[in-house]
């Protein structure tokens, strides 16, 4: 978990979206009549139906999905809104999902937590690998491939953040942030209180404008100079929102709460920057297309690995 989610977050991810978009070549270079099939059509009427679709046609269906006015153009309003239904979805989903799913896991005992073990063997059946290698595997698995292997370090080491309570077993909330950082409260009250421990200087379990505006180290010496204006206009704009000039625990919660509009706006006026080549403030479909690894890596598309990336 990154504690600097809320001020970085959006800093982070305008740099990556740049570089990527930086390295894709632009349909404007080389025309491509491309015509609607049948199947896009389809998955407009059935949801389920995108996980099957190629990139291309999946870019066209949540195209025309996020293009409320039908005017095959999107404005900052109509992605931003889009986004932010995508998020809502997502999260709302992984909470219905995980009781379910926590459950299944928890059989050997049938104890109320969830151990490695039972994660873990749950894992590799997911992957396809045989009963007889889960009752047996070696726990450094050289019989699996690299990327599964890679998957198997990441989820330890995500499993070592979120077990709080014991290292070897997770409760149904710990089970959450295990698997969805960004739909656990108890995540977010954690990144509050990250955000408080780094910018408090006072101690008073309030932030000011002058303590989120001037980033200082320890000793007192300013850290980041730049840019301070923009958070002075972010705090009195989005964080404090009763016009005391203090953000207590709730106006951050709120603030860095993923379900905020405002994490959608900015990634929206993100895309819009970076995707919008003829520069009308809008994207077309052959905008999104040209960029197709840009918008594909977004939460317009993927919102759980997104979501996922960032925590």
């Amino acid at each position: 978990m990154s504690q600097n989610f809320a001020l970085f977050v959006p800093i982070v991810l305008y740099a990556g979206l740049v570089g990527l978009a930086g390295h894709l070549p632009s349909l404007r270079s080389s025309p491509i009549i491309y015509r609607v099939p049948l199947k896009i059509k389809e998955a407009l009427r059935d949801p389920a139906l995108n996980e099957s679709l190629p990139p291309l046609d999946l870019l066209t269906v949540v195209f025309k999905r996020a293009d409320q006015s039908g005017d095959d153009l999107l404005d900052l309003d109509e992605l931003a809104s889009y986004i932010h239904y995508r998020t809502k979805s997502h999260i709302e989903e992984a909470l219905q999902e995980n009781y379910g799913l926590f459950m299944t896991i928890d059989k050997n005992p049938k104890n109320g937590v969830v151990s490695w073990n039972e994660y873990h063997d749950y894992f590799l059946s997911k992957h396809g690998v045989d009963e007889e290698y889960i009752r047996k595997h070696n726990e450094k698995h050289p019989g699996l491939g690299r990327s599964l292997k890679e998957s198997i370090s990441r989820d330890k080491a995500s499993w070592s953040e979120a077990a709080k309570s014991d290292p070897e077993f997770l409760t149904l909330d710990e089970f959450l942030a295990f698997r969805h950082p960004e739909s656990s409260a108890n995540n977010i009250l954690t990144l509050v209180d990250d955000l408080l421990d780094k910018l408090d200087r006072d101690g008073d379990e309030m932030l000011t404008e002058e303590e989120f505006a001037v980033l200082q180290v320890s000793g007192g010496e300013t850290l980041v100079s730049q840019g301070e204006d923009q958070r002075r206009m972010e705090f009195r704009s989005a964080i404090d929102k009763d016009g005391n000039a203090l953000a207590d625990r709730r106006e951050l919660l709120r603030y860095i709460d993923p379900q905020n509009p405002r994490h959608a706006r900015e990634e929206a006026m993100t895309l819009v920057t970076l995707g919008d080549t003829d520069r009308d403030g809008r994207l077309s479909l052959e905008e999104v297309l040209a960029k197709m690894d840009l918008f594909l890596g977004s939460k317009m598309v993927n919102t759980a690995k997104s979501f996922h990336d960032e925590f």
